[in-house]
């Protein structure tokens, strides 16, 4: 049972920076996809960016492109997205999930944003600019 669990939010100032950190337990074997969400009150779960923790790729929503950068520390075991000229569109809950990706007609695994295919989630970490 894969548990994860979010820190580094808090409030900035519109234009400051931001790294949020997850701590990733309790597996055998890696998730293959690792990735950051977001929520906003009255808003639906957004994706934000996700690693393949196999090969490093990385993929991007386009509110976050050039703003936001996701990393893994796999021997702390730990996930990272450094945040950047945040603006007060960013304020909202943050998550991070782990989840097994996509399989392609072809056989092919892939990782995307989609809320569905993670099937582990932390208890988010608040995140507020003003």
């Amino acid at each position: 049972h894969v548990q994860l669990v979010e820190s580094g939010g808090g409030s900035v100032q519109t234009g400051g920076s931001l790294r949020l950190a997850c701590t990733v337990s309790g597996y055998s074997v890696r998730s293959y996809c690792m990735g950051w969400f977001r929520q906003a009150p009255g808003k639906e779960r957004e994706g934000l960016a996700v690693v393949n923790t196999r090969s490093a790729d990385t993929y991007y929503g386009d509110p976050v492109k050039g703003r936001f950068i996701i990393s893994q520390d796999n021997a702390q075991n730990t996930l990272y997205l450094q945040m950047n000229s945040l603006e007060p569109e960013d304020t909202a809950m943050y998550y991070c999930a782990a989840g097994d990706g996509r399989t392609s007609i072809s056989n092919y695994r892939y990782c995307d944003l989609a809320a569905v295919t993670f099937g582990s989630w932390g208890q988010g970490t608040q995140v507020t600019v003003s």
